[in-house]
Parts: structure tokens; C-alpha cells; sequence
């Protein structure tokens, strides 16, 4: 069916999941003797999924989110302190739509940062607005957007998307400047819009972050508030393969020394 005369039609109308399913789809119809109605149902399905494919894809790019980050290849085997009923309920996506944060807190090689990002997966899916930055790096692009006239803009947009990703918190010492912004981040969005928050760092040394104790008790404070803390304890999954791929390697060859 490679002349059917409706694939140059579909072509043009940029039917393309169409386009492709035709000759599949119009032998399903025959085979089940399908109404013309039905057949065409399920042509629609296949371009209504490849739009939705596409726009995920690039929703997923323009938030900063790893689309192979996402429940479904969590280890949570691996991952005995990880709750995995507060996970599922968070991946509903409820707490985005009651402006709650989410905050992990844990050593690193834990999957803190797959957390974040699986539930920042689950809100694109849902059509939330997601920005997905490392916390030095957002702090950094914030300050560099000065120099350019697009600070307010991008401000803008970091406090008014639905679910905003601060990952690594207080890995990395930040500016005075960037301490402020921070705290302005913050205040803008609380009971507005929900924050994740990851950290290697424990609860107590999350003011270190500011470098202002005022700005970081009020910040903090109204980070904690209608917050699930998750705090994941363990050993590293990233040092607990080294180990497997160690203990597993073959023994090497001696060496000739000439």
C-alpha cells in the first residue's frame, strides 16, 4: 500500500505517526473488519501519542530534566532507606497542585538527585511547568542574566513554573549576591509553587548555605513548611558497583617487564 493515495495527503497535513501506521492499521481494519469510524480512531491515537511523545521530549529539554531518570529505572532494591510508598504518592503529582516542597536530605550515591528528577518526569507528564537546575548553577545563570538585561525574565521564571528542582543545595559556597537571590527565590514561591530540594548536607548546616543567619532562618522557614522531608541513609550505589565490578573483574595478566 506504499501508493495509498491518502499518504500524500497525510504528508502534507504533517500527519506523520499517520502517515507511518497506515499500511499496519488499515490491515488491523481489515482482519477485524473495523468501521470506517474505528479505523480512523485508531490512526488518531497513533499521532495523538506522537505528539504527546514530541512535546514531553521537548518539555523535558527545556526543564533541564534527564528523561532516563525516571521511576521506573530506580533501583529501590538498592535502595532499602528510600520510602517507597511516600515516593508513589508524591509521583501522583498531589503536592505540586497543594504548592508543597519536597526536600531529600542524605549522603551522596543514595538517589537523591534520581528522585528529584523522576518526579520532575512525572510533573511534565502531567503538563506542570518544570525548571531543573544543580543549585550553584541556577544561582549562577541568575547572576550572569544581569550583565544581559534578562535578569527579571528569567527570574520570572524560575519563581512562577509549577515544580522548580534545586538539586546539590549547599554543595558549592555561594556569593552573597547569590544568598540573596536565593532567599528572593524562595519567598517568592512559597504557597505558590512547589520547590525539590536535594542535599548531601543534614538539616543544621542548611543555613551555612546563605551566609546570613536572618536570611536563613526565614528562608528555611518557609521552606520547611508544608514540606515531606525524606531523609535517605546507606551506602553509596555508585561505590557499591565499583566494589561488584571489583570483586567481579577477572584477575589481570603478570606482566613482562623488558
Amino acid at each position: 500500500m506504499l501508493t495509498h493515495p491518502l499518504l500524500p495527503k497525510l504528508r502534507e497535513l504533517k500527519l506523520s505517526a499517520m502517515a507511518l501506521n497506515l499500511d499496519v492499521r488499515a490491515a488491523q481494519a481489515t482482519e477485524r473488519q473495523l468501521t470506517p469510524v474505528e479505523f480512523l480512531a485508531l490512526l488518531l491515537d497513533d499521532e495523538i501519542e506522537r505528539r504527546g511523545q514530541v512535546r514531553l521530549a521537548r518539555r523535558l529539554a527545556q526543564s533541564g530534566s534527564d528523561g532516563q531518570k525516571t521511576l521506573a529505572h530506580f533501583d529501590f532494591a538498592s535502595a532499602p532507606g528510600v520510602n517507597r510508598t511516600l515516593i508513589q504518592e508524591l509521583a501522583t503529582c498531589q503536592f505540586i497542585a497543594r504548592h508543597e516542597n519536597v526536600l531529600f536530605c542524605g549522603p551522596s550515591g543514595v538517589g537523591k538527585s534520581h528522585l528529584a528528577n523522576a518526579l520532575a518526569c512525572e510533573a511534565l507528564k502531567r503538563d506542570y511547568r518544570v525548571l531543573a537546575r544543580p543549585t550553584h548553577r541556577l544561582l549562577h545563570d541568575l547572576h550572569a542574566t544581569r550583565a544581559n538585561g534578562s535578569y527579571s525574565r528569567y527570574l520570572a521564571r524560575i519563581v512562577n513554573v509549577d515544580l522548580l528542582v534545586l538539586d546539590d543545595f549547599g554543595l558549592q559556597p555561594v556569593s552573597a549576591q547569590a544568598g540573596q537571590d536565593l532567599y528572593e527565590i524562595i519567598c517568592e514561591r512559597y504557597e505558590r509553587g512547589s520547590i525539590i530540594v536535594t542535599s548531601n548536607r543534614s538539616f543544621d548546616e542548611w543555613c551555612e548555605v546563605f551566609g546570613n543567619d536572618l536570611l536563613a532562618s526565614a528562608g528555611l522557614d518557609r521552606l520547611t513548611h508544608h514540606a515531606h522531608t525524606m531523609i535517605i541513609r546507606g551506602q553509596s550505589y555508585r561505590q557499591r558497583s565499583r566494589r561488584k565490578e571489583h570483586d567481579g573483574a577477572p584477575l589481570a595478566s603478570p606482566t613482562t617487564h623488558r
